[in-house]
């Protein structure tokens, strides 16, 4: 502790050898108490080199409560997908609301992957739907004038090999020109059932397999098209919350890669007391109790609630080393303030800590 005014004047008043004779006899309880007349002037002096010594050979008073700061929980918002800073719409300190814009990213490749996963899964989901179809009506038709000319045919071969029997019957003509007619009979008969088999599998859709098929292909490519719609979406980060704009970390122009917080906020309330206690100490906290926060400018206390007790020890952060604190194993311990009174406090300033007596109202 460094000399007050008051010692440095009684020490310019009085000369050292008397200093140095007094405070050693006042150290050695030579100081006589009964003094010869006219030594009442030289007792009060040992009284004062006494009191001065006890001044000088005092340190630093031990603290009363404990040391710390505030910190933010900040949230860092980054695109999972990566990209030149096509548009930044917010400045640090800027306020913003839930689902404001905040920055997008260049994204043509995006744009031309989605327009070619929409075509794709048009076509895919065309070939579908065909495979729940028949043939077309004009082919239906085609088959149906098929299958008439056939039965006008098989009619035709019925009719001459009828004659051919009776002309064989009457030795008119040979077996031979009968089997003909017969044959000419069956094939137009087959002909018919051909046709008449063409017609029912027409108007037929594909078989089951073909159709699932097709299916699991169209599937396939809706959810390409949902990546696509998710990637054009990341390029465009909304605020996910009220919150207060701390800091930008890239200009427009400047690529960032995927995962690269581009910006942080600061929630409303979203910060919390940071403070070191003994081990000697931290045995009389638990979480939940309630402790006041003391900062320059802060006014009355700000009341705030234990969340967490660090598990394990550690040596007090040279930030908030002190004379009284130094080389000392401590505890972090976190502490969240009421919303209403998280705004009093700011990131980074120092803290004084005290158990509160009682909760507060």
């Amino acid at each position: 502790m460094t000399d007050s005014v008051f010692t440095r004047r009684i020490r310019r008043d009085i000369p050292a050898v008397s200093v140095f004779e007094h405070e050693r006899a006042v150290a050695l309880g030579e100081v006589a108490h009964d003094a010869p007349p006219g030594g009442g002037r030289g007792l009060r002096l040992a009284a004062v080199l006494a009191v001065v010594a006890g001044l000088l050979a005092c340190g630093e008073a031990p603290p009363t409560g404990w040391s710390g700061y505030v910190e933010g929980d900040y949230v860092h918002v980054s695109s999972p997908v990566g990209g030149r800073l096509d548009r930044l719409t917010v400045r640090a300190g800027d306020r913003v609301r839930h689902g404001d814009a905040l920055f997008a990213l260049d994204a043509q490749a995006e744009q031309a992957a989605q327009a070619e996963a929409q075509a794709r899964l048009a076509g895919t989901l065309a070939q579908a739907a065909n495979t729940t179809k028949g043939r077309r009506s004009d082919e239906v038709a085609v088959t149906r004038a098929q299958l008439a000319q056939a039965r006008a045919q098989a009619v035709l071969a019925q009719t001459a090999w009828a004659r051919q029997q009776n002309l064989v019957a009457q030795g008119f003509v040979s077996q031979a020109s009968l089997d003909a007619a017969k044959a000419a009979l069956d094939q137009a008969s087959a002909r018919v059932a051909e046709l008449q088999a063409a017609l029912r599998v027409a108007t037929l859709p594909a078989r089951s397999d073909e159709r699932d098929a097709a299916q699991a292909q169209a599937e396939a490519t809706r959810q390409a098209l949902r990546q696509s719609d998710w990637r054009l979406a990341q390029k465009q980060q909304p605020a996910p919350a009220d919150a207060l704009v701390a800091e930008v970390f890239f200009r427009v122009g400047e690529y960032v890669a995927p995962g690269q917080p581009v910006l942080s906020l600061l929630p409303p309330g979203g910060v919390k007391a940071r403070f070191y206690v003994p081990e000697t100490e931290v045995g009389a906290l638990a979480t939940g109790q309630w402790v006041g926060l003391r900062c320059d400018g802060c006014g009355e206390p700000i009341p705030a609630r234990i969340i967490r007790i660090a598990s394990g020890p550690e040596f007090t952060p040279p930030v908030i080393y002190s004379n009284a604190q130094r080389a000392r194993l401590v505890f972090l311990v976190e502490a969240a303030p009421r919303p209403a009174d998280a705004n009093r406090l700011h990131p980074g300033q120092p803290l004084d800590v005290a158990r509160l007596a009682q909760e507060p109202k």
